[in-house]
């Protein structure tokens, strides 16, 4: 019961200062159907075409929006010398990490996946490769803020960090961009069993759901020490 007025307090708190930091959701959305929209200007009108890269183009599109909020996953409690006393809490800065990102992701990750379909629809998918590609967004997004909560804890000192964290952060995401877009492809495909990379893809996010918030733990308290 300790543990639940605890987590439920933090997650709302940490909720609304993500969506309040920067714009949140709405920047992430807005430049996650920009990316996509200006796609069919570069390969041209062909509907065939749209539709068979469509999976990566929304699954690239939804990975750089995600990680334009990252450098702020910190970023509002450093300002407020908030941190401080986060680091010197009772409550294992493991678990505070943990809550953090989930917040975050709900607030910033939850609404590229809600606007995932519109957009699919706008690169001419069918009905099965839009669930594949949400169902995969899903699953697979939440791995991106927990290794993103890693660069954000590296970077969370410096004046400058958002660009920072792109770049250690982006490396990293790689493996979560290629599972998601196989099994969306896979989806669609009839001989590719869809099954594998979507597990693998769950993998990797319960592994990251692991090791980020715990890493992240660890740069904050080296990074401010």
């Amino acid at each position: 019961m300790g543990l639940r007025a605890w987590f439920t307090p933090l997650l709302l708190r940490d909720i609304k200062l993500s969506i309040r930091a920067g714009g949140g959701a709405l920047i992430g959305v807005l430049f996650f159907m920009t990316v996509v929209a200006v796609i069919p200007f570069g390969v041209g009108p062909d509907l065939n075409l749209l539709a068979r890269i469509g999976p990566a183009i929304v699954w690239i599109g939804a990975l750089l929006s995600a990680l334009l909020g990252l450098d702020r996953l910190f970023q509002a409690e450093r300002d407020d010398g908030s941190l401080d006393l986060i680091l010197m809490q009772e409550t294992p800065l493991v678990l505070t990490v943990l809550v953090k990102c989930l917040a975050h992701w709900v607030a910033t990750g939850l609404p590229l996946v809600l606007a995932s379909p519109l957009l699919g629809l706008f690169m001419n998918m069918d009905e099965v490769a839009i669930g594949a590609v949400m169902l995969t967004l899903l699953v697979g997004s939440p791995a991106i803020t927990f290794i993103g909560a890693v660069g954000a804890a590296v970077a969370v000192a410096l004046p400058r960090g958002g660009l920072l964290v792109s770049i250690l952060v982006l490396p990293l995401a790689i493996p979560v961009l290629i599972f998601g877009v196989s099994a969306s492809y896979a989806a669609v495909q009839d001989p590719a069993p869809f099954m594998p990379p979507f597990l693998i893809l769950c993998a990797i996010t319960l592994f990251s759901a692991v090791t980020g918030p715990f890493f992240a733990a660890l740069a904050l308290r080296n990074g401010m020490d």
